[in-house]
């Protein structure tokens, strides 16, 4: 298996495993729970087990922390955080872009179940805040030229 397979497994297999050991609310709720306060991608009715899933999801896509899109402080309780505020542009570019994911998802791929994606954000992002926009020196991806075949005479 070449690097960038293996990186996309893995990456892949991080995601999905931050989706399945999403932590339970805690008592009483958190800084998290619901009710949500402007959500526009998400289903309203998102439990926090799949909300925060997403989110260590993304951060892990991207490798950044909850700061790289939300409003707080680095190091300070998450309840401390502004997470409904769209005052940083990371924000709103993320909407765009899960938009995009879903977008090429159903319409490229048919999927309608979220355990069937193809394509997520480390697709393109493999663990970088920029997209991975032309390939590794070593690969080519231009087709060679066919074959020829010598003509009878």
């Amino acid at each position: 298996m070449n690097r960038e397979k293996l990186a996309l497994a893995a990456g892949c297999a991080a995601f999905a495993a931050a989706v399945a050991t999403a932590q339970a609310p805690p008592p009483g709720g958190g800084p998290l729970a619901p009710p949500y306060k402007n959500l526009q991608v998400f289903p309203k009715d998102i439990t926090q087990p799949q909300l925060v899933g997403n989110m260590k999801g993304f951060a892990q896509a991207l490798g950044v922390r909850c700061i790289h899109c939300h409003v707080g402080t680095e190091g300070q309780p998450l309840s401390t955080f502004d997470f409904a505020s769209d005052a940083k542009p990371t924000k709103l570019i993320a909407r765009k872009m899960l938009a995009m994911v879903h977008r090429i998802n159903e319409k490229e791929f048919g999927v309608t179940e979220f355990k069937d994606v193809k394509v997520t954000c480390f697709t393109c992002h493999r663990g970088s805040t920029k997209p991975l926009t032309a390939p590794p020196p070593d690969v080519n991806l231009v087709p060679p030229p066919p074959a020829t075949t010598p003509k009878a005479s």
